[in-house]
């Protein structure tokens, strides 16, 4: 019999006080030095994953952020697994346009160099493999350069090894950010909102979604409780 998720901290009413003024899905105007993604652009990036010549008829995503809740494509099967060498971090600053503004920018999920990650494999619709590429492209990397460009990685599920598709931050590209204690993390989490959300509603939906897989992220339950404590001190003192 499966345990029932862990009681987060942080909750829906947490993350109620932080609401965008104006909701939005358009993809906004790329900061200076990047540019939109153009399908010439992504038709090369998917060149350069499969080959010229695609053959694979099973290709795998390994989702360890918001594809987990909010996947690019239709997909066919999940599996939990776990990448080596890679941790789950919020390193990827600094987000002023989805979940974040020019005063309190946000700090997205990356893959990390390090440790290990536990999150969910996914895999593609065989018969479209390339539709499904392409959608998964515009949504992961909509400005060029990328700072956290897709690579294989190996994921291990159950009693196979799965040669799957991630995006591992790049440390030279300018927007990684290291060195944040849990409590500087937490404030930003705790404010940053865009025209897609606030950083606490992606904080909140990614840890319930992993606890709901039966997957425990220490870092993320920790995060989820500072930035909790964080709401709550502002919105709620004396109420």
């Amino acid at each position: 019999m499966p345990k029932r998720p862990r009681q987060m901290r942080l909750t829906e009413r947490h993350v109620g006080y932080l609401q965008p003024p104006v909701v939005s899905e358009e993809l906004p105007a790329p900061p200076e030095g990047y540019h939109a993604a153009t399908p010439e652009d992504h038709a090369r990036t998917i060149e350069r994953l499969l080959g010229p010549e695609p053959l694979q008829d099973e290709v795998w995503v390994f989702a360890y952020g918001s594809l987990i809740w909010r996947p690019a494509c239709e997909v066919v099967e999940m599996r939990t697994a776990l990448v080596r060498g890679w941790h789950r971090r919020f390193c990827l600053g600094w987000n002023n346009r989805y979940r974040g503004s020019d005063e309190k920018p946000g700090l997205m999920l990356a893959l990390d160099r390090g440790g290990a990650c536990k999150g969910v494999l996914q895999r593609l619709p065989p018969d479209r493999i390339e539709e499904s590429m392409v959608k998964l492209l515009e949504r992961e990397m909509g400005w060029l350069p990328s700072a956290f460009p897709p690579r294989w990685v190996n994921a291990r599920t159950g009693d196979r090894t799965v040669r799957a598709l991630t995006f591992c931050i790049d440390r030279n590209s300018g927007r990684y950010v290291s060195g944040l204690s849990n409590e500087a993390i937490a404030d930003v989490l705790a404010t940053a909102v865009g025209s897609r959300g606030s950083m606490a509603e992606y904080l909140y939906a990614t840890v319930q979604h992993l606890e709901e897989m039966g997957i425990h992220d220490p870092h993320l339950w920790q995060l989820q409780h500072l930035v909790a404590e964080r709401i709550e001190a502002a919105y709620e003192q004396g109420s």
